[in-house]
This record gives structure tokens, sequence and C-alpha cells, in this order.
């Protein structure tokens, strides 16, 4: 059945005869007639003309390289061992400023060369000794071959690194998983009435000719329905909770296209020199060098000596909680979003004791959280709340359950109102343009608290990478990731928010990827967060 047993109390109800393990269709789709094409989620939008060419624009902007038709057997895939890259022109010299360019030549597990693109790689350039590190532009030729740039921003020996993220091979299952199998993680409610209580399966679409409650959102549109408990009203929900992950999304041979040691972020290593000298720039203006006017510049910013340089805007860092509740003071915080901006508020009131949180009774991990100073005369707020399903969190309240674009239009604003926002994990289980209606309703909300107070400051923090393995991959790849973010950034761009650009800072940093970023990176994030709120007053 869908549900796992284990997952079961006696009372849920699930679709249990929609589909088995091993995809078989049963009955009811075949009584039904219900392919699993059109998933309704997002077929149902009205979208403006505006609308449909935005998404439309967005779709086409993100859309991958597809491999040849045909099966592609494992001995054709892309093999990291095999290929290899060569820095274009090892020698130089190269002087800090300076463009480098490396060459990726992939090679299949036989040995011979790719004559097709579409493989997923990432890239940094770094120096260990100096804590420095950068990530490169990926250019995909098509034919095998990728173009690596890097901007040399720092003097001394820098080291080119360079790994397989997926094949190509497996980025064609990811496609497939996200527009057939939204429901590969799935979602619950309980209803309670008196001591009785059921629960039931939820998702933004559910599948089959059982009754629903419908709760979608009166305001901002957004889908979600539960499977309509036996006895009880869908007036009496009371909580949202992840349910599980589908098993057996994978034939045999696909699964070959994902083995931890073998092709999921592996090393590509070069078969002459890796790393190259630079010299520093001949007259010491640093300040021409590392800045770059234009926010879309890549990269954005670099590591040197643990610490992130933007080359868009100056990072002050914060080393005090003196100085963190300076800048704050006075000011309301609004964290929105999931667990990686709830690391922002973890952070802040563990850093800043004279931030003492307020227990909400919320569920730990979940929140609602607020902390407060109240040591000095001028009120500090901060507060973090989740957003909206779908949300892979353990309990949230049915009367927590907001989505940010409804708190957002609550918000009066003005220049004591900080808003950060961050939105993308959660998502990558569902087909992109579930992702670009939550965005549109959110940017709409933001225009409409930029038009009635033009000084409160809006910040998104993008999404981050992550530590993948055979089954995270499915469900939680940096492939989807990355196409959401670039979805994020176009629908961003050109209103006045300020980004934090975390999948940067987490690519660029030594350590080793994970969805929740080590602290020494949390606290590059909070220092460009907060360089924003307080910018040096030059």
């Amino acid at each position: 059945s869908l549900f796992p047993s284990q997952h079961l109390d006696d009372d849920t109800v699930s679709g249990s005869n929609w589909i088995t393990e091993n995809h078989v269709q049963h009955s009811l789709s075949q009584t039904t007639k219900t392919t699993r094409k059109p998933y309704c989620g997002y077929k149902q939008q009205t979208l403006s003309k505006r609308e449909q060419a935005e998404q439309e624009s967005l779709l086409a902007a993100i859309q991958w390289p597809k491999p040849p038709d045909g099966k592609i057997s494992f001995e054709q895939s892309s093999d990291p061992a095999h290929s290899d890259f060569v820095i274009v022109k090892p020698s130089g010299p190269f002087k800090v400023g300076d463009q480098l360019e490396v060459l990726v030549r992939m090679k299949d597990f036989q040995g011979k060369p790719k004559e097709y693109g579409g493989d997923y790689l990432q890239a940094r350039i770094h120096s260990p000794l100096l804590k420095a590190g950068a990530t490169g532009r990926i250019v995909d030729c098509h034919n095998g071959l990728y173009k690596i740039f890097f901007t040399l921003l720092w003097p001394g020996e820098v080291k080119v690194s360079v790994s397989l993220v997926h094949p190509s091979e497996a980025i064609q299952v990811l496609l497939r998983l996200r527009e057939e199998r939204p429901d590969r993680v799935y979602f619950k409610s309980s209803f309670k009435s008196g001591r009785y209580s059921e629960t039931t399966e939820c998702n933004i679409c559910l599948p089959g000719d059982l009754p629903v409650c419908n709760f979608t959102d009166l305001y901002t549109g957004e889908p979600w329905f539960c499977y309509k408990p036996r006895k009880l009203s869908c007036a009496s929900r009371i909580s949202h909770a992840k349910g599980g992950y589908q098993k057996g999304l994978l034939t045999q041979e696909e699964s070959l296209f994902f083995q931890s040691d073998v092709n999921i972020k592996r090393p590509i290593l070069s078969s002459g020199p890796d790393s190259v000298i630079v010299k520093p720039k001949a007259f010491t203006d640093s300040s021409s060098m590392d800045r770059a006017e234009d926010p879309t510049v890549s990269p954005s910013g670099y590591y040197y000596e643990d610490q992130w340089r933007s080359r868009a805007h100056w990072v002050h860092h914060f080393n005090k909680s003196d100085d963190i509740i300076k800048c704050l003071q006075g000011k309301v915080i609004h964290l929105f979003g999931d667990s990686t901006i709830r690391q922002w508020f973890e952070y802040l009131t563990a850093f800043v004791p004279d931030l003492v949180e307020f227990n909400l009774g919320s569920p730990k991990n979940v929140g609602p959280f607020m902390s407060v100073d109240l040591k000095h005369n001028i009120l500090t707020l901060l507060r973090f709340r989740c957003h909206g399903p779908p949300i892979r969190f353990s309990t949230v309240f049915s009367s927590e359950l907001r989505y940010v674009a409804n708190e957002l239009d609550g918000i009066v604003g003005g220049r004591n109102t900080v808003v950060a926002i961050t939105i993308w994990s959660h998502f990558s289980t569902f087909p992109v343009e579930v992702y670009i209606r939550r965005l549109r309703n959110i940017r709409r909300s933001i225009i409409h608290l930029l038009d009635r107070s033009p000084k409160t400051l809006i910040i998104i923090r993008t999404a981050n990478v992550q530590e993948l393995g055979p089954e995270v991959s499915l469900f939680n790849s940096d492939w989807y990731s990355f196409q959401l973010d670039s979805v994020m950034r176009k629908m961003f761009s050109g209103i006045a928010v300020y980004f934090v650009d975390a999948w940067e800072m987490s690519l660029a940093h030594y350590l080793p990827h994970n969805l929740h970023p080590n602290e020494v990176i949390v606290k590059n994030q909070i220092d460009a967060f907060l360089s924003y709120v307080c910018p040096l007053q030059t």
C-alpha cells in the first residue's frame, strides 16, 4: 500500500489501492481511468497572460540537456573515475583578477569519451592554508566537454577541485521522478474530536476518487488536500506532519546511476597540474579588485581566512555579541521558511546572551519561536515561523500552519522591520510549477509590503548544497535545489530584495556539504545578513 504499514494507525485513510511499490496500478485507477500524468496540483491554475509567459520563460531557462534517445546502459554512463580535467595554460602567468579556464572531459565506464552533455558538475578553487575558496561557472558544450571559468580573487597557490554530482543519465531519472512521482514524499494530518482521532494522508494533490477535505488557502489559492476522515469532519483537523518517503522508485538499471562511491558527488581528477600560482595585483587597490557592482556577478563572493567577502556589498564581521545587539536594537526581525533559516534564529539566540528565547510552548524544531531583548530600553524582537505546506516537519499545529505571503500581508513594515525568507528544500519533490506559484504569491506580498512601507528591509536566503546518498538524491538532490534556486533568483531579480548567497557559501567552503551547514558557515551567512541590516556608514 501507499503507506508503509508501520506508519498507519488503524484509522488512517490512504489511497491504498492507488499504486503499489512495484508500480502496478490497481483496480482504482482502471475503474476511474486516471492516468498518472495530469498532476492536478498545478494543472488547475488559471494564469494571466503575463504569468503564463513568465512561467514558460522560467521553465525554458532551466531546461536541461537530454541524452540521446534510447536506453543507455550503466557501462555507457558517465564515470568520474575515467573522466579528467585539464587547466588551460596552467603556467599562466596569473595575477589576481584574472580568469582561469578549466576543461573537463567526461568518459564512460569503458573509458570512451562521452559525446553528449547533461552531467551535473560542481567546481571550486581553494587555498587550504589560507582558508580561501570560491565557486566556478560551468558551461556545458553538449559534446562531453565542459568548460569551467574561475575568477582568481586572492594571491598564492590556488587548487582546482571538480566533482560529478550526478551523471546525465541520473538527471533523466530525477526529471522523471519530479514529473511523475510528486507523491514520493507524503504527508498526514490528525483529526480529533473529544477522545476520538483519525489520521489521513495529505498532499498538494491526491489521486483516486476517495472523498477529500479541501484545505486550499482562500487568499493565495495554494492547494492542499487530505483524505476525508471516516467519521470526523474536515474542520476537526488539529495537525500536519510528514508521513514518509516512498520506496522502490527506481528500476534495477536506474539504481546503478545512484551509487555513493561510484557516481554521486565523486571527484574528477586532473590529468596534469591541478593548481596554479597567482601573483598579487601590481597596485594594491583591493577595492576595485573584489568589488563588482552587478549583484548577479559570478562568483558573488569568496572565502578568505574563513571569512566570506561578498563582491556585491561590504560584509562587516560581527564577532562580538554587543555588535549584533547594537545593530538589531529596536528592530523586529521576521525569519520565514524552513530549518535552514531556523539556523539563523538558533545562532543569534545562542550567540547573543541578551536575546532571550520566549517560551511559546511550540514543538521543538518546528516553532513558531520568538526571542526578545528585554535588557535594553529599546525592544528587539526576533521571530521564526515555518512556511506553509508542503513542509516535512514532524508536527505542526493546524493553527500555526500559515503561508509566508499571508504573514507578509499582516506586517506593517517600516525602517525597523527586517524580513528574511528562505523557501526551497521542501519543494524539490514537486513539479517546478508548484514552486513558481508559491514564489509568485510571496513576491506579490513583498511588492505590496514595499509599496506601503518602502523602508522595510527584505532579504532572501538562497538554497544550499547538501550531503547526498542514493536515497536523499531522489528527494532532495542538489540538482533539484539548483533548479529551484535558479528560478527563485530570476523571479526576485529587479525588485528591492537582497540576497544572502548561501549556495556559494556552502559550495565554496572546505567543510563537507550538509543540509544544515556548519556553524562557521552560518556565522558568515549572519554576517552577510547583518551587513544589509546595518551597512557600514562609509
